[in-house]
């Protein structure tokens, strides 16, 4: 017997690892590109009543947003995970209700720990290139300018970031290209309004400063633009063989959320004023990125998830002014408990595997994407992983059964007032809108409510108080409630 020599064994040894490293990339490449590309748009503040497709009464035109419902199934019953922006896309992005942790310290501080499982860093191990572009809101660890500033999407998952802070509204202005401020805000600028809105309506920006080459009219088509840039890169990558990712894109438009700032295109070409003008140039937005979609011949191959962060500043005043409801028929706005400030528009779309034209009246909830995109590409979530996430992806794919996908769903408005929904049942533990519509808080009477009951099934505009009439139902809603809010953040 001839005894191979040491270097023949350790070359055999280093050949036979290369072929298994090989084959192993082989079967994740091919496992990848069985998987849908991932594009996620959430615009900013519009309202249950805007696009035609949830409210044929609109008086603003989205065909674009329309063409998804076309193409896409509806959900009837789909909730923000809190009636403001930063709650909103923390529950979107790590599958928790928000009132588990303190987002209010977004201003100065990172909302997300590194080690936080979110939609990006899921679908990052399982071999997606994942890009964000827009409205950030969740905080980063501030520096000075000059430095990087961690904590930020690059930090939670994604492979890159370019955007904004926090909203068009709220100083200081300036871009953000993964870590680094791209020019930082030196340039002062005034306050801004607009005659005949509101104090926080039109064209409404805050003091502070803004960097010198940054046009806040500019901000919407620059991410649209940078959206159809990272849409044509993977696609010219993929042609040419240099990859096999499939791509998750979550482009955050800052828009319809003040200032509204339509270009002179749209200026005047809606029923609706201002506001309507600033909606349909969003909606264009969206036809241009969805256009880049079908041009790169990625539309087929990519789940498409549209939605809105939170409800619309829109008034009475403004529904009797220009006969157009935001809220569509639901009670309240922005910050509310009530409907209007959850309640929101949401569709997707998956050629070949979401029905076209089809609706879903199954309750669901922002912080239902983890577990949900989990599924779609064959993980599940480990208990410390989103523990308010549950998977809606039965209802996408046809496969629904008489079980609701969550029994429960709780949330916080943002004056604090804590709310409860059972089936068509909703407990709202306090008096008064609990956000932007007053009053935002009510004392209860002596021998009155202390407490919102609503049967949403037949009462869908929170008008009838049943709190008094069903107290066994008030009590159960409450046992609820205190189990969640007691209950430690695991699944």
């Amino acid at each position: 017997m001839v005894r191979a020599s040491r270097r023949d064994v350790l070359f055999q040894i280093a050949f036979t690892a290369a072929v298994l490293a090989a084959n192993a990339q082989a079967v994740i490449a091919a496992d990848a590109k069985n998987r849908p590309n991932v594009l996620i748009v959430l615009v900013d503040d519009m309202g249950y009543g805007d696009p035609g497709c949830y409210n044929p009464d609109s008086r603003i035109a989205t065909p674009n947003i329309d063409s998804l419902a076309r193409e896409g199934m509806r959900f009837l019953d789909a909730h923000a995970a809190g009636p403001l922006c930063h709650v909103s896309r923390y529950g979107l992005m790590t599958g928790r209700y928000p009132f588990r942790t303190n987002v209010a310290r977004w201003p100065t501080e990172a909302v997300i720990e590194p080690s936080r499982t979110t939609i990006a860093s899921l679908l990052k191990e399982h071999g997606y290139r994942t890009a964000m572009v827009g409205k950030w809101h969740l905080g980063f660890d501030q520096r000075a300018y000059s430095q990087p500033w961690p904590g930020g999407p690059v930090d939670v998952g994604f492979d890159s970031f370019f955007g904004i802070r926090a909203s068009t509204d709220i100083p200081p202005y300036f871009y953000i290209r993964d870590r680094l401020a791209v020019e930082p805000p030196t340039v002062p600028i005034e306050a801004n309004q607009s005659e005949g809105w509101s104090p926080i309506q039109g064209r409404f920006w805050r003091r502070g400063k803004i960097a010198e080459n940054m046009q806040l009219e500019e901000v919407l088509p620059k991410f649209t633009d940078e959206a159809i840039s990272i849409i044509e890169s993977h696609h010219r990558a993929a042609s040419a063989g240099d990859t096999q990712q499939p791509l998750m894109l979550y482009l955050a438009l800052p828009s319809p959320h003040t200032p509204w700032l339509p270009s002179p295109d749209f200026a005047g070409q809606s029923e609706v004023g201002l506001y309507g003008d600033f909606m349909q140039m969003v909606d264009a937005m969206i036809g241009r990125v969805l256009e880049a979609l079908d041009t790169a011949g990625m539309a087929e191959e990519t789940l498409v998830i549209f939605s809105s962060d939170n409800g619309p500043v829109w008034y009475d005043r403004d529904v009797r002014k220009w006969q157009h409801d935001s809220a569509g028929d639901l009670r309240g706005m922005k910050g509310d408990a009530w409907e209007a400030g959850h309640r929101m528009p949401f569709i997707v779309r998956w050629p070949g595997r979401v029905a076209a034209g089809s609706t879903s009246d199954q309750m669901v909830c922002f912080t239902d994407l983890l577990a949900t995109l989990a599924s779609i590409v064959g993980d599940e979530l480990a208990t410390d992983e989103g523990p308010d996430s549950f998977d809606f992806s039965p209802a996408l794919l046809g496969r629904e059964s008489s079980n609701p996908v969550r029994t429960s769903l709780v949330m916080e408005s943002s004056a604090g007032l804590m709310s409860v929904r059972e089936g068509p049942w909703k407990l709202i533990d306090g008096l008064g809108s609990g956000g932007f519509s007053r009053p935002s808080k009510v004392e209860p009477a002596p021998d009155g409510p202390r407490g919102q009951l609503y049967n949403l099934a037949n009462d869908l505009g929170e008008t009838q108080n049943l709190y008094d009439q069903h107290p066994e139902v008030v009590s159960r809603l409450r046992q609820i409630l205190k189990n969640a809010q007691q209950s430690p953040a695991t699944r």
